[in-house]
């Protein structure tokens, strides 16, 4: 899929994220003088075509008050993992949940999840109850809360000259 000059004008007005709008896609449509429908159906093109791989939110939880913040890492047994990251998932707090492979011998890690809480009290007991929920009491696990913030935004999409630069100054194909 190419992109037109209305898809790079509808990828530029999404890289601040959406406006805090009743109909956020309508509000995005009037400013770039399209409808909403066509706002949609070109973001359903482009997600269709790979042109965008993701489409979601970036909540900054520190602003409402969110800041203990800490990734729970479990050593769970392959068998186990399915199970016991359906249940995980759904715990209050848990914002987040996933599997990766361990990197031994250091990490031995593999069902990871996030909890965001107003203090470390709340987080750890959250994590305790999931984990109690989950069948995961008894696995080890570290508990990793946030020590730096970083700036969380929505992707930026550069042009076909900028990533030809970039490629050409950083050798990447």
């Amino acid at each position: 899929m190419e992109l037109s000059p209305r898809d790079r004008a509808l990828l530029a007005a999404l890289a601040d994220g959406l406006p805090l709008a009743p109909s956020p896609y309508a509000a995005i449509g009037r400013d770039l003088g399209m409808a909403e429908a066509e706002v949609l159906a070109r973001l359903r093109a482009m997600l269709a075509a790979g042109i965008i791989r993701r489409f979601g939110v970036v909540v900054r939880h520190h602003e409402l008050g969110y800041r203990a913040n800490a990734m729970i890492a479990w050593q769970v047994p392959d068998a186990a993992i399915d199970a016991a990251g359906r249940v995980l998932a759904t715990q209050p707090g848990v914002t987040l949940c996933y599997r990766r492979a361990p990197g031994p011998p250091d990490w031995p890690y593999t069902l990871f999840c996030m909890i965001h809480g107003r203090d470390r009290a709340t987080v750890l007991a959250q994590a305790e109850q999931a984990a109690r929920n989950a069948g995961l009491a008894d696995m080890p696990r570290a508990v990793l809360f946030s020590g730096r913030r970083f700036q969380q935004r929505g992707a930026r999409f550069a042009t076909s000259e900028e990533g030809a630069a970039w490629t050409r100054s950083t050798g990447a194909s």
